[in-house]
C-alpha cells in the first residue's frame, strides 16, 4: 500500500487555471451510459466523491469521511473551506477507458499499486489562515486509504501544506482511525502485530530521518502513527503536540526536537512502554506515567498513601521501597471491572481480575509486574519507586469503576547496600 500526498505551489494563476478546467469538469454530473453506469458521481457537504462503489457503500463511505472530518477540523480548529474531490476506485474494469484517460497519471499508478495519492494544488496564500488551493484525491477503496488521503487533502486545503513526512503521514493514520466518541487505539491487527514483533524504532528514526519520504511503505507509517498517537493523547505530551502541528503546518522554523528535546527520555521510556502494552482500545490518556509525585523513603514511623484508581494504568504509591524489606499494606473501598459488574476489594476475583499489582520504576526502567493483592505484608523484586494499578486488560481500563485507598508502611529492614541506607 502505497500513500503519497504531493503539494503542488503554483505562482502562475494561468497554469493554475488550466489544471482547474481539466479537473473540474470530472466531478459536474452528467448523463451516464448503461455502459459507464458503474462510476458514479455521490456528493455530501464537503466530499465529492466519483466511484464505482455501490450507491450504499459510497454513502456509507461518504458518512464516515463527514464523521472523521468534523472531528479532524475541531481538533486543528480550522473548518474545512471547500469540497474534496476524491476518484475512489473498487475494480478498474468498472472505470471507462475514455475517463480513465483524464485522470492523473501519478494519480492512477498509485492506485493501481493498492494506495493512493492527494495532489494539491496551491496557487498563494492571501494572508492569515485564508489560501486559494485545491486538493484532488485518489484511493483504493479498501485499508481505510480514502479516510487517509482526505486528512491530506484537508490539510492542503486550509493550510497549504501537510507537514513533513512524519507528522504529515503520522496524523494521516491517526485520523483514519478516528470514531465518534472513542479516544482508544483503533488501529488495525495487522499494524498491532507488526509493531509490536519489532525492535522499537528510535525517535530520531522517526523525526529526523532524511531518506523516509511520503509513500514508502506501510510499515514505516506504523511508526509514524504510533508516535503521532501517542503524543496527541498522552495528558503529559499532548498540550505542546497541537500548537507544533499546527506551526509544522504553517511551515515555521520549529521542529520536534526544539519542543520535546527536554523530555527527550520521558517520552522514550512511554513510547516504549504504549509498544509493549498496546492493543485495541488502549487509551493514552488514562495511562500517562505520572512523572509529577514525590516519592518518601518509609521508616517505622512514616507511611505512605495513594488513591488507586481502576480505569487508569501504573500509578504513584509515592513509596520508595527496597528489596528484602519488608512491607505492611493498609486498603479501604472497592473497585469494579465494569459499569455493573461486582464490587472487588484490592485481593480481586478468584481469578486474580482486579487485584492490585505493583511494578517498580528505577532509572526509566521497569520490573516485572508482580501481584500485591489485599495481603496484609509484601515484599518487591527489586528497589526503585513503587507504582501500582488494577489488574485488568490493558484495552479494557475506560469501563472500570472505584478507588482503593493504600497505605504502605515498612514493617523490617532487609539487608541493603550503603548508599541506599
Amino acid at each position: 500500500m502505497m500513500r503519497e500526498s504531493i503539494v503542488l505551489h503554483l505562482r502562475r494563476p494561468c497554469l493554475f487555471g488550466i489544471l482547474a478546467s481539466l479537473l473540474l469538469p470530472l466531478f459536474v454530473p452528467a448523463h451516464v451510459s448503461a455502459q459507464d453506469a458503474k462510476v458514479q458521481l455521490y456528493q455530501s457537504r464537503n466530499f465529492q466523491l466519483m466511484t464505482d462503489l455501490s450507491k450504499d457503500e459510497a454513502d456509507e463511505l461518504l458518512e464516515e469521511l463527514e464523521t472523521m472530518l468534523k472531528l479532524v477540523a475541531d481538533y486543528w480548529g480550522r473548518r474545512n473551506r471547500k469540497p474534496i474531490r476524491m476518484f475512489v476506485f473498487d475494480d478498474f474494469d468498472n472505470w471507462p477507458q475514455e475517463q480513465i484517460a483524464k485522470l492523473s497519471p501519478d494519480g492512477l499508478r498509485s492506485v493501481r499499486t493498492g494506495g493512493g495519492l492527494t495532489i494539491t494544488q496551491v496557487r498563494g496564500f492571501v494572508g492569515g489562515p485564508k489560501i486559494d488551493s485545491n486538493a484532488i484525491v485518489y484511493a483504493v477503496s479498501d485499508h481505510k486509504t480514502p479516510q487517509h488521503e482526505a486528512i491530506h487533502a484537508y490539510c492542503g486545503i486550509n493550510f497549504g501544506s501537510t507537514g513533513p513526512v512524519w507528522y504529515s503521514e503520522g496524523m494521516a493514520e491517526v485520523g483514519k482511525y478516528f470514531r465518534a466518541g472513542e479516544r482508544g487505539v483503533n488501529a488495525s491487527e495487522n499494524v498491532i502485530n507488526y509493531l509490536q514483533s519489532q525492535e522499537p524504532k528510535s525517535l530520531g528514526a522517526i523525526v529526523n530521518n532524511p531518506l523516509e519520504q511520503t509513500g514508502d511503505s506501510w510499515q514505516n507509517y506504523a511508526w509514524r502513527w504510533v508516535l503521532c498517537h501517542m503524543l496527541g493523547a498522552n495528558k503529559n505530551y499532548s498540550a505542546r503536540f497541537k500548537p507544533l502541528g499546527l506551526a509544522l503546518l504553517a511551515d515555521r522554523k520549529v521542529s520536534f526536537d526544539s519542543v520535546y528535546g527536554a523530555q527527550a527520555e520521558e517520552i522514550e521510556f512511554e513510547y516504549n512502554l504504549f509498544l509493549k502494552d498496546m492493543e485495541p482500545g488502549y487509551r493514552c490518556d488514562l495511562c500517562s506515567w505520572d512523572w509529577k509525585t514525590k516519592f518518601r523513603l518509609l521508616s517505622e514511623r512514616t507511611t505512605a498513601f495513594s488513591k488507586i484508581r481502576a480505569d487508569s494504568g501504573w500509578q504513584a504509591s509515592k513509596a520508595k521501597v527496597f528489596a528484602g524489606d519488608t512491607y505492611s499494606l493498609k486498603t479501604e473501598k472497592e473497585w469494579t471491572l465494569s459499569k455493573e459488574g461486582p464490587l472487588l476489594s484490592a485481593a480481586g476475583d478468584e481469578n486474580g481480575n482486579g487485584q492490585l499489582i505493583g511494578i517498580i520504576f528505577d532509572d526509566y526502567k521497569l520490573s516485572e509486574p508482580f501481584e500485591i493483592g489485599g495481603n496484609e505484608t509484601f515484599t518487591v523484586p527489586t528497589s526503585g519507586e513503587l507504582f501500582l494499578r488494577c489488574q485488568d486488560k490493558w484495552g479494557e481500563l475506560a469501563d472500570n469503576k472505584g478507588v482503593i485507598d493504600v497505605r504502605i508502611g515498612l514493617i523490617e529492614k532487609g539487608e541493603r547496600s550503603e548508599n541506599s541506607r
